[in-house]
């Protein structure tokens, strides 16, 4: 499982001009089941996602596709982990305990 730290690397006018192709790019991700939650940061330098658990190389392809990093606007810290306890309503995704 991933937690995906999105960082801003532009001014927040860039951002928000990009910011309807990027909620497009996120849509897409849910629908095709990779991400769990997503949001923005408070202060607003950025955003947050949860990332399904997958091969890394797959998760790098997805972020390489986000309107942000395509344009150069944010860069994308992952951090991997592998969670040992999971709330009742997460525990068919953890696959580290589901089984």
């Amino acid at each position: 499982m991933y937690v995906v730290l999105v960082n801003y690397t532009a001014p927040i006018q860039e951002i928000d001009y990009a910011l309807p192709d990027h909620a497009e790019w996120l849509a897409k991700q849910y629908e095709q089941g990779n991400f769990l939650a997503s949001g923005r940061r408070n202060p607003r330098t950025g955003g947050v996602i949860i990332a399904r658990p997958m091969l890394r190389g797959k998760l790098d392809a997805i972020l390489a596709t986000d309107p942000f990093a395509v344009q150069h606007l944010a860069h994308h810290e992952v951090i991997e982990f592998s969670p040992t306890k999971t709330a009742p309503e997460l525990r068919e995704i953890n696959e580290a305990v589901a089984h």
